[in-house]
């Protein structure tokens, strides 16, 4: 029975640590001095800041599909502007010019600020049964071949890669932030694991700051920008 009961709290255990996310909100700051019409975008342009191609349009299309499920228009950033190539600055007419055809009036950048691995020791398990309720009491042998596997498992250093990513939200035409937020990723299993996440968690975050309205319909922001236009 106590073989069992280890068994099963190890089991317990490994179950409640996969169930954790594996990205959260270390902190966030908004532009309370952002003007009213700041507030009011509607087609948000999503870069990832990569030159990791495949990084880069992951991230982007999940980001782009948590926004427009909350009725958002978007642009992906790799299906308008060039890849980054090293040693090499971009334009800022040419960018701005091809920002401007998108009729975006917001910009979401991701950018991975940083990565450490961090080493973490994982403790041993015991266990006790003092009450002979099993025939392996009867000998030591039987006691000691039986419970020697379970009684002490060493304890063991453990890897962790840890990536702090910086989230940013601009406003398209002044360039001025409207929102940043820092997030901590631990050990992701993979990147479409990682980004899928990644995009529930900071735009969840951003609905909870009141930068995304929490009532937004794609009804609604086109009427908005059916009066942009018009105006």
């Amino acid at each position: 029975m106590q073989r069992k009961r280890i068994v099963l709290y190890a089991v317990l255990v490994f179950c409640f640590a996969a169930c954790q996310p594996a990205t959260e909100i270390t902190g966030s700051w908004k532009n309370t001095n952002a003007t009213a019409n700041n507030q009011r975008f509607n087609t948000i342009l999503v870069t990832a800041l990569t030159a990791r191609t495949n990084v880069r349009q992951q991230v982007e299309r999940d980001i782009a599909a948590a926004l427009e499920k909350r009725g958002y228009k978007t642009v992906k950033s790799f299906d308008v502007l060039p890849p980054f190539t090293e040693g090499k600055t971009p334009d800022k007419e040419v960018l701005f010019s091809k920002i401007n055809q998108t009729g975006a009036n917001a910009i979401m950048t991701v950018a991975l600020i940083d990565k450490e691995t961090e080493n973490r020791y994982v403790p041993g398990s015991t266990g006790y049964a003092p009450v002979p309720r099993f025939g392996y009491y009867g000998s030591f042998w039987g006691y000691y071949n039986t419970w020697f596997p379970t009684l002490y498992s060493p304890g063991y250093y453990e890897e962790d890669k840890v990536y702090f990513i910086e989230t940013n939200l601009y406003n398209a035409r002044t360039e001025e932030l409207l929102w940043s937020g820092q997030s901590e990723t631990y050990n992701p299993s993979s990147l479409d694991s990682f980004s899928r996440e990644f995009a529930q968690v900071v735009v969840a975050k951003m609905e909870n700051d009141g930068l995304l309205r929490k009532d937004a319909s794609g009804e609604e922001l086109a009427k908005e920008r059916g009066k942009e236009r018009s105006q």
